[in-house]
């Protein structure tokens, strides 16, 4: 599992993708989203921009994202 430490009260979705390493591009992270493969907290999320919190664990693929 991957910890993210969030700075500030928020990331959008796609910023995380991209910050964590696990997509290359901006355009790699949306189109992931939009095909439905990241699960937001056990739910799939389609929303580009959600605001990811402290507390949120985002998954994509094999991989699960703490957002700490």
């Amino acid at each position: 599992m991957i910890q993210f430490k969030l700075e500030g009260e928020f990331i959008p979705l796609i910023q995380l993708l991209k910050a964590t390493g696990l997509v290359g591009t901006g355009g790699d992270a949306q189109a992931a989203v939009m095909d439905g493969l990241v699960k937001c907290n056990g739910e799939v999320e389609f929303r580009k921009r959600y605001k990811v919190r402290v507390g949120d664990i985002i998954t994509f693929g094999q991989d699960k994202i703490e957002v700490i």
